[in-house]
């Protein structure tokens, strides 16, 4: 999971980061429109909203040490859900 950056913005709510999520059994790729000043919580619920509630809770999320993952929310989300975070070295 990792966010792309510097897109000009898209659509009718002008769009310009995105969430991409990578389901590692499928290898699917999931394409999540977001604003670029979204806070964990906003992003936590976009993710809840709009895969979680597809795909069901996530065992465990990989990413770099973005500040929103590493944050006291996700902490506290990760708890609540029973699920891991790992952070990548990358």
């Amino acid at each position: 999971m990792d966010w792309v950056t510097g897109l000009p913005p898209g659509g009718d709510r002008s769009y310009n980061p995105c969430v991409v999520i990578v389901d590692r059994f499928s290898k699917a790729p999931i394409f999540l429109p977001c604003y670029k000043h979204d806070t964990a919580m906003d992003t936590a619920l976009l993710i809840w909203n709009r895969v979680a509630s597809w795909t069901g809770i996530f065992t465990n999320i990989i990413s770099d040490r973005d500040s929103k993952f590493a944050s006291a929310l996700w902490t506290n989300l990760h708890q609540l859900f029973g699920t891991m975070l790992s952070f990548s070295t990358a």
